[in-house]
């Protein structure tokens, strides 16, 4: 019987830490399930393991993609399950790590299944996003789909753009091809969860962007503001700076931004990997060895 221990939970809760300390326990590989920090260009702001945690047990989908290539979950499911194949067949047990819901579902449970929509309708929602602005997409999608209204994270252009296309290019609501039967897993799934009081959660975000700002994400961010507009810069760390770039805003209130919308974020991670009734929840200063313990009585020995 092989395993999956994925390890979930809000951004700066300490999740890159335990993987490793499992990985080394369990003598496996580590795969990134980090949406962020698949991209190569992106270091500082993606809070990408250090050089010293990569070398202490090895890792896969770290800074493996450029900014530049269209790589959705979908590229990333078939990915991670063809190298899940591959490092099954030297280990029992895998770690899998990374606050992207998404992503982690679909290595799960698989992803939902979506009909080819025409290119120019998502063409016609980007004009509409740039000439009427966010809230008119979002009142588009409220009167098309209210059930993907209720649930789709509302400041995020990219998901209502790729929810308004397929309700649109289909004719039906894009919740209604989500939760079909999937193809089943090769493996068995142990679910970790890191959680901590919500005050605690808040503060060591707000210490972990001070310290990506003291390593340099201010140079990061303006090396890359000339390529602001590509899918994978769309993401908290950078669309604030941009905005002070271009003198929207000063650089203390984009600090602040950072950090209140790294706060929604994790926010976000709680309500989405809280839906799991299987996730085994630990709070962020549990000794490993009661982790590990909880885990030896899920292995089939």
């Amino acid at each position: 019987m092989k395993y999956l221990i994925t390890i979930v939970g809000p951004t700066a809760i300490g999740k890159t830490a335990l993987s490793i300390k499992l990985a080394q326990h369990f003598n496996t590989e580590i795969i990134s399930c980090d949406s962020r920090q698949f991209f190569k260009e992106m270091t500082i702001g993606t809070a990408v393991p250090e050089p010293e945690e990569q070398a202490a047990a090895l890792h896969h989908f770290i800074q493996n993609k450029s900014i530049h290539q269209e790589y959705s979950v979908g590229h990333f499911e078939r990915e991670a399950l063809e190298k899940l194949d591959d490092l099954f067949a030297k280990h029992k047990i895998v770690i899998m790590v990374g606050g992207s819901g998404l992503y982690v579902d679909a290595v799960l449970n698989g992803l939902d299944y979506f009909p080819t929509i025409d290119p120019t309708i998502r063409e016609t929602l980007n004009k509409k996003l740039e000439t009427k602005g966010l809230e008119s997409l979002q009142n588009q999608l409220k009167e098309l789909d209210l059930e993907t209204y209720k649930q789709i994270a509302l400041d995020n252009p990219h998901r209502i753009i790729r929810a308004l296309e397929v309700c649109i290019g289909s004719g039906q609501t894009y919740s209604s091809f989500k939760n079909k039967p999937k193809t089943p897993r090769n493996f068995n799934p142990i679910k970790i969860g890191l959680t901590a009081d919500r005050e605690i959660i808040y503060d060591r975000i707000n210490r972990r962007v001070d310290i990506m700002l003291d390593r340099g994400l201010l140079k990061e961010a303006k090396e890359l503001y000339p390529l602001k507009e590509l899918n994978a810069l769309q993401t908290v760390g950078y669309r604030e700076l941009f905005d002070f770039f271009d003198e929207k805003t000063d650089f203390d209130f984009a600090v602040q931004e950072i950090k209140k919308n790294s706060r929604r974020f994790a926010k976000r991670q709680m309500t989405w990997f809280k839906r799991d009734e299987k996730t085994l929840w630990f709070d962020y200063l549990t000794d490993v060895s009661e982790i590990i313990k909880n885990i030896d009585s899920k292995l089939e020995k």
